[in-house]
């Protein structure tokens, strides 16, 4: 069935409700424009400095640092002791929990980021869900749509699952690590604390407690 709680721990984000108990954990993402609609609260907490740009439609809890560069459209829910740096870029129908780290030179759009989860450097994270102290390395990047733009399938071990969405990237479960410069395709769904290696290229259902390796073949030749 893949629900939420096979990945995540619903007790680390303030946003919980998006995760109906008899539903697909990638279902939150059609909700979570509506959610934001309803739920939320137009107010900046921290201090914004010159040359970040802050929209309309934008929470920010206390703690949080902006740094200069930074471009939040919104609508967007940022939590508390966040740290947002130079050249990150939220465009919108984004929630980020509590102590995350949005990196420079980052994207975002419509996904959800549970509490103290890390993305740091040069990745692009589109139609996705994070767990609690998830990590992606430098250039990790989370692809969203497929090539032939077609409806996303979850490879399941047990058969293609249909999502109904066109655009899916990953669910990253707790404590999961992507190493530097993968691609996680469209419909992944990875394990809590299953780690996949730097410049890896995957696409299905990676268990829990699993280690994707990527081997390179290399040679080493004299120069003439």
């Amino acid at each position: 069935m893949h629900r939420a709680t096979d990945y995540l721990d619903l007790n680390r984000t303030r946003h919980g409700i998006l995760f109906p108990p008899d539903e697909p954990v990638w279902t939150a993402l059609s909700r979570i424009d509506s959610y934001l609609e309803f739920r939320l609260q137009r107010e900046v907490r921290a201090q914004i400095p010159p040359g970040a740009h802050i929209g309309e439609d934008v929470f920010i809890d206390e703690g949080t640092i902006i740094e200069p560069g930074a471009l939040i459209l919104g609508p967007a829910w940022i939590g508390r002791n966040c740290m947002i740096r130079a050249g990150c870029y939220i465009r919108g129908n984004v929630l980020v929990g509590d102590g995350c780290v949005l990196g420079n030179s980052c994207e975002f759009k419509n996904c959800i980021l549970f509490d103290h989860c890390e993305v740091p450097h040069y990745n692009y994270v589109g139609d996705a869900i994070l767990g609690h102290r998830a990590h992606l390395g430098a250039g990790a990047v989370l692809s969203n749509v497929r090539l032939d733009r077609g409806e996303v399938v979850v490879q399941d071990p047990g058969g293609a699952i249909a999502t109904g969405l066109r655009k899916f990237s990953a669910v990253i479960g707790d404590h999961a690590e992507i190493g530097c410069n993968s691609v996680i395709n469209p419909g992944s769904l990875i394990g809590r604390r299953s780690l996949v290696y730097p410049l890896s290229s995957y696409a299905g259902v990676l268990p829990a407690d699993s280690i994707l390796k990527t081997r390179q073949t290399q040679q080493v030749v004299r120069r003439t």
